[in-house]
């Protein structure tokens, strides 16, 4: 039996960083909040370590499982450390601020600015969905925003989800977690470590054939939203594909919210790829305005 990766114990140096605490680990990686040596400051430090691929051994490097997974593994991370340097020109006021990258330890790590809030995950939870439209207008669109930078610059996210959304104080939302992105038009087949989330993940990434490209984020962030009107996760796409039985949000929510927004949500997460929003364009093409009913519930972030 393969033996779990551990994250690194707290007070760990690495390159001119030294580990507070771990703040979460996901298929592809350990998150750390961390300092910076030189000035004290706080960072969010991302350590590449495949659960599938991957383990840390008694030195603290990380290592392939065996012999059948190293090159699988040393595949991800060449493209962990190549796709940290484009992150890290990416520079949008609603995308993570990659400020630094470099190896250690065997693998690849990536240096994020720290940003204080709270995940839209936690966020849900606690007001069990029902989010007004108010506040889906205000964290969406810049969010699409920053999603249109990404697929501009020749990537996807392939991870979008509300545990990948940061709220900052007032609101203003913040794209997490490239630990999945991948340069886009391109198939699955060269990306055995792709992680998929239920609810949230369209069907073409249940496969490798499957075909990705804006509109697999576009399916993503769609979900996310129809999250933050009914606390439960969406079906998952797999089993909408094999018999959908997912009501329409502007069948469901029709008395919360308006028209154009449910069908906006609804759209977006057409199982047919081809059926979607193909751009970001597309979508905030029919997503309404902010001129809203005073009557509608008001949430602060």
């Amino acid at each position: 039996m393969k033996t779990p990766p551990t994250s690194l114990p707290d007070g760990t140096r690495i390159d001119d960083y030294v580990i507070t605490k771990t703040l979460s680990r996901g298929g592809f990686s350990y998150v750390y909040l961390a300092s910076d040596v030189s000035d004290g400051r706080r960072i969010v430090l991302k350590e590449y370590i495949p659960a599938r691929l991957a383990q840390r051994d008694t030195e603290m490097r990380v290592v392939a499982h065996s012999e059948e997974t190293i090159e699988h593994f040393v595949h991800g991370r060449k493209l962990f450390l190549q796709e940290a340097n484009a992150l890290a020109g990416l520079k949008h006021p609603n995308i993570v601020n990659v400020i630094n990258f470099f190896s250690a330890n065997g693998t690849v790590y990536m240096v994020m600015q720290f940003e204080q809030g709270h995940n839209l995950h936690s966020y849900i939870k606690k007001h069990k969905g029902f989010l007004s439209e108010q506040f889906l207008l205000t964290v969406f669109p810049p969010l699409l925003d920053g999603l249109k930078n990404i697929h501009a610059s020749g990537f996807l996210h392939l991870d979008i989800k509300p545990g990948n959304i940061h709220l900052r104080p007032g609101g203003s939302p913040l794209l997490l977690d490239f630990g999945a992105v991948h340069p886009i038009m391109q198939t699955r087949s060269d990306q055995p470590t792709q992680v998929v989330t239920p609810g949230f993940s369209p069907i073409e990434q249940y496969t490798n054939r499957g075909y990705v490209g804006p509109w697999s984020d576009i399916y993503a962030l769609g979900a996310t939203m129809r999250n933050c009107i009914d606390h439960r996760p969406p079906l998952a796409a797999v089993d909408r594909h094999e018999h959908d039985t997912m009501k329409p949000a502007a069948e469901l929510f029709r008395k919360h919210y308006s028209p154009q927004l449910l069908k906006a949500i609804d759209w977006s997460m057409e199982v047919d790829p081809l059926l979607r929003p193909q751009s970001v364009d597309a979508l905030l093409e029919v997503m309404p305005g902010l001129d809203l009913p005073g009557e509608q519930r008001e949430e602060t972030a």
